[in-house]
């Protein structure tokens, strides 16, 4: 028997919503990329800015996504459609960003498996950066190990995402949120602890005025944006399954501070032990799976915290990766009123393929450009993060603002009668403030991927 709109699965608290909505934002932007963002952009400075954009506009796209999703109870195409069918194309835009993403990440998520996995036997308890890198290099330079992990990766999202939002999203996501916090805390107060740990908590709160530039400003913006995963359906979705009952004013302050909570401590995990041990903290993406398990091999039980790491950030992609795969089934279940086991095997089996190449972009395909100096992984990150997502966020500023109206929005925001003392701010900002914000960071990310593709 096919689902329809009647039998619509919800959360089945408000804690679960904004676990998993958390747990969607927190991913590896935020244990991965925040830490090493951070280092490359001046520490304090960055943070600065980064939290003045979050004000700007994180809060209010939250706010913004979680109303149309909860006052449609549909999916980010029958949200838009609902309104306006001439925006459909918006909702369309987040679950082909929620394909494309998946096929990229889910290559990250195998990476994570297998170190997770390499950790457990020890295997990364060495300080030899050398040897460190040369487990990466062989890992993703075999087809047949890339591939296998990929899959492990994706077969674990669509577990969770195939059992709905009560039993198999919400549930999954209070295991994994509360674990996942109190990991990443354990490990913060144990890089705090190593000795010159001041001198990384110094860079990463005391900002250095001189630092604030053009280039620190736009990575901040886009930091902010991209963290919370707001131009891709998600949040609209996950507000879709909000019960009417629930204080949405609440839930989106709870969001990006949650978040925001896990990439600093994450932050405090990682740029404190940096230090401590004289890494370099500005090198990239491979502080993660090179330089940190230098850095805990070099600690006291140093073993035991890279597995808690690994878990750590395990579980951080896959609450990433369920609410992306929940985008693309949410669809073809509410407008399609396909079944959402059904749903859930093709469009995994379909992110599978697509993932391959890109999986194989790091080995054998490495030297293979689909476009410009952009292998098919590249493409993909690129495809989505400049185009999609700040599309995405864009216009659904511009949707709430002007197509629904922010006087539309403060009725289903405040149909419960609770009181929102920042009601004019939010519409000011939401019509006037994020869409030249959100259209700055589109143009620097056109104009970012208009240069690689002609190199």
């Amino acid at each position: 028997m096919k689902e329809s709109l009647q039998t619509r699965d919800s959360w089945n608290s408000k804690l679960g919503f904004i676990l998993a909505t958390a747990g969607s934002a927190v991913g590896l932007g935020n244990l991965w990329k925040f830490p090493y963002t951070v280092g490359k952009n001046g520490g304090g400075a960055f943070l600065l800015v980064y939290m003045i954009f979050l004000l700007l506009i994180g809060y209010p796209l939250m706010l913004a996504a979680i109303t149309l999703g909860r006052k449609t109870k549909l999916c980010a195409v029958g949200a838009y459609k609902s309104i306006n069918k001439n925006w459909a194309f918006v909702g369309f835009l987040g679950v082909l960003c929620g394909f494309f993403i998946l096929a990229f990440y889910s290559t990250v998520g195998g990476w994570v498996i297998y170190y997770l996995i390499e950790a457990l036997k020890g295997n990364l308890n060495t300080t030899d950066s050398t040897l460190l890198a040369n487990i990466f290099t062989n890992f993703i330079s075999s087809p047949q190990k890339s591939i296998l992990y990929q899959a492990a990766f994706l077969f674990v999202t669509y577990l969770i995402v195939v059992k709905g939002i009560k039993n198999g999203i919400e549930k999954a996501s209070k295991i994994m949120m509360p674990t996942l916090l109190i990991m990443i805390v354990i490990i913060a107060f144990r890089s705090l602890s190593l000795p010159n740990a001041i001198e990384g908590i110094k860079f990463l709160f005391i900002p250095d005025f001189s630092k604030i530039n053009l280039n620190v400003i736009m990575n901040a913006l886009g930091q902010v944006f991209f963290s919370l995963s707001i131009g891709m359906g998600v949040i609209v979705t996950y507000g879709s399954y909000l019960d009417k009952k629930e204080n949405i004013i609440l839930a989106s302050t709870y969001i990006p501070l949650l978040d925001t909570f896990v990439a600093l401590v994450a932050g405090l995990a990682t740029i404190p032990a940096v230090f401590s041990f004289n890494f370099e903290i500005a090198q990239g993406p491979s502080l993660m799976f090179i330089t940190l398990p230098a850095v805990f091999s070099s600690m006291s039980f140093g073993y035991l915290f890279c597995i808690v790491f690994f878990i750590l950030v395990l579980f951080a992609a896959l609450t990433s990766s369920i609410s992306m795969l929940e985008v693309c089934v949410s669809y073809f279940v509410d407008e399609k009123n396909t079944k959402r086991s059904t749903s859930a095997i093709y469009i995994t089996l379909v992110i599978f393929l697509m993932g391959i190449p890109a999986s194989l972009s790091m080995g054998i395909l490495k030297d293979f450009k689909l476009l410009g100096s952009l292998n098919f992984f590249d493409f993909y990150d690129k495809l989505t993060s400049n185009i999609f997502l700040p599309l995405g966020g864009f216009l659904l500023a511009i949707f709430v603002g002007y197509v629904l109206t922010t006087k539309v929005a403060l009725e289903e925001i405040t149909i419960n009668n609770e009181k929102f003392i920042l009601s004019d701010i939010w519409c000011f900002l939401i019509k006037y403030i994020v869409p030249p914000l959100v259209f700055i960071i589109l143009i620097n990310s056109l104009k970012e991927l208009f240069i690689l593709i002609t190199n």
